[in-house]
């Protein structure tokens, strides 16, 4: 039975232990002459978003997206290998991709609030890139807020692989975001607290499951089959 996933990548996937605040800092830099004296807020924030919010509490005027972008994907080019040093992939997720990759109906790709480019570099980091579908997923150049993502998702996943518009869709991310997304948008969640929000928070949210984590590769796999059998 054929299943649509979607991965949020950081905290969910990776820890990037500090280099993506970084990245939006150098990105601002860059563009406004000087350091944000307020940093970037995340959790789950497209990069549309995040960067409008930097540039308005900093009082800068906001460059157009096309420039804003561009800066983004410079400064995450740069730090490759800083995040290859200090970050990391998280419990389980080599495994829980590889095993979501194997099964023939299945298209696993990523719902991220990152621009595509800087997506690739996470990924790619730590050799995660090729266990994914990245042609059809849904970016932080794709709309201003997260919920969004969702429909883009679903239209490049029934534009390239030809699935029925019905086929069930399920996000796994680690913010009160991806669980809004989900409810928003028809689609199942699976909530991991991997990133700052506790699994209460996540259930507070509306989530109806919430993991440790991602490292019970068998758990997961029972899951993801459940909705794929609704």
């Amino acid at each position: 039975m054929p299943l649509i996933i979607l991965w949020d990548i950081d905290h969910t996937l990776i820890e990037n232990a500090g280099v993506s605040k970084e990245i939006y800092a150098a990105a601002f830099t860059s563009l406004a002459g000087h350091p944000p004296i307020w940093a970037a807020r995340t959790g789950g924030r497209t990069d549309r978003l995040i960067m409008r919010e930097m540039f308005l509490r900093n009082r800068r005027p906001e460059p157009d997206w096309t420039t804003v972008q561009a800066a983004l994907e410079a400064a995450g080019a740069e730090r490759l290998g800083e995040l290859r040093r200090r970050g990391r992939a998280l419990p389980g997720v080599r495994a829980a991709l590889a095993a979501a990759a194997d099964q023939p109906d299945w298209v696993s790709s990523v719902l991220t609030g990152n621009v595509a480019a800087n997506a690739r570099v996470k990924l790619t980091a730590f050799d995660l890139d090729e266990l994914l579908d990245m042609t059809v997923g849904a970016y932080g150049a794709d709309a201003v807020q997260r919920p969004e993502l969702v429909a883009v998702a679903r239209e490049r996943v029934h534009r390239h692989h030809s699935l029925p518009v019905d086929v069930p869709v399920v996000l796994v991310g680690d913010t009160p975001r991806d669980v809004e997304a989900a409810l928003a948008s028809n689609a199942e969640i699976i909530a991991v607290a991997t990133g700052v929000d506790s699994q209460a928070d996540l259930v507070a949210a509306g989530a109806s499951t919430v993991l440790p984590d991602l490292s019970d590769t068998s758990g997961l796999l029972g899951l993801l089959r459940s909705f794929a059998s609704r």
